[in-house]
């Protein structure tokens, strides 16, 4: 099984690139544990994507700590790499989006795989609720995500965006992207709509289960959205609207595993006190100190 982790972000409202942070007790990045859990797991090969100034460093860094048996390929998220002969506008300097970002791993891909951020933490049942799905099914058209519960999932110090999905035995029916999420007292509200939302929704953090047959699908996908891009410069094309559209076009069916699992990540700068702390409670009964404990 493989792990895709997507580690290209510009960090605009952390301030700096959160996917390198030191966080962990020895230092480590948030992604060093979910590697961990996911290679405890069963998955042994990580695909990252990430900007061309950090391919060597980050391939280098993940190597020398990362036991043999795991493969590492470090893929650049290029804005000139298009499916299907496209150009570029010379104008685009930004990455297209997570959509995108996933469909440059398709040469290093050939197996059923998982999607992750690299600056959230998923939780060690999460990798194991997904490994099983996996090693339970081998039907190509049955995809899989990974959810959370909306009150789980928010920052103690500003918005969040989140996709809320829509559930109905225990298949995904849509999901909604909500852009400005905040908690005001025991009430969760979306300020952009207006709309309060229930805290137990479940929600998307980017956590896909996806067979390989996904980027035959992004091909046409991003070669039709970006035809329908209105400002060519700076929108992008994203993850979950690609999967919504293969929803309604009745291409896949995609199950919704539960996490069972807490989720935190570093949205904010203030968020990283927070997660220093879990992380070291985590790593008195859950993980190793340092993770890489005789690798290094």
């Amino acid at each position: 099984m493989v792990l895709l982790i997507m580690a290209a972000g510009s960090g605009s409202r952390y301030g700096k690139l959160k996917q390198f942070d030191e966080l962990g007790p020895s230092g480590e990045f948030l992604m060093e544990f979910s590697i961990y859990d996911a290679v405890q797991s069963g998955f042994n090969h990580l695909v990252l994507i990430t900007r061309k100034e950090n391919k060597d460093f980050l391939f280098n860094y993940l190597r020398q700590r990362i036991d043999n048996s795991v493969k590492i390929d470090v893929v650049i998220q290029e804005t000139t790499n298009l499916p299907n002969g496209m150009t570029a506008d010379p104008k685009r300097e930004k990455p297209w989006g997570t959509a995108h970002a996933v469909w440059c791993a398709k040469d290093f891909i050939s197996d059923d795989f998982a999607i992750i951020n690299a600056d959230d933490y998923y939780g060690s049942n999460a990798f194991k609720n997904a490994a099983k799905f996996f090693n339970s099914s081998n039907d190509q058209n049955n995809y899989g995500l990974v959810s959370y519960k909306l009150k789980d999932t928010l920052s103690d110090f500003g918005s969040v965006s989140r996709g809320v999905c829509k559930v109905s035995n225990g298949k995904l029916i849509s999901i909604n992207e909500h852009l400005k999420i905040e908690r005001t007292g025991k009430i969760i509200k979306d300020f952009d709509s207006g709309n309060t939302l229930y805290k137990d929704d479940f929600v998307s953090m980017n956590f896909w289960l996806c067979r390989s047959n996904f980027f035959n699908y992004l091909d046409s996908y991003i070669e039709k959205t970006m035809n329908e891009l209105e400002n060519i410069e700076k929108d992008e094309i994203y993850l979950p609207f690609a999967a919504q559209q293969l929803l309604e076009d009745n291409i896949i069916s995609i199950e919704v595993v539960d996490s069972n699992s807490g989720w935190f990540g570093v949205t904010y700068a203030e968020d990283k006190k927070k997660s220093v702390k879990k992380l070291s409670e985590f790593s008195e009964s859950t993980y190793p100190t340092p993770l890489w404990k005789g690798l290094i």
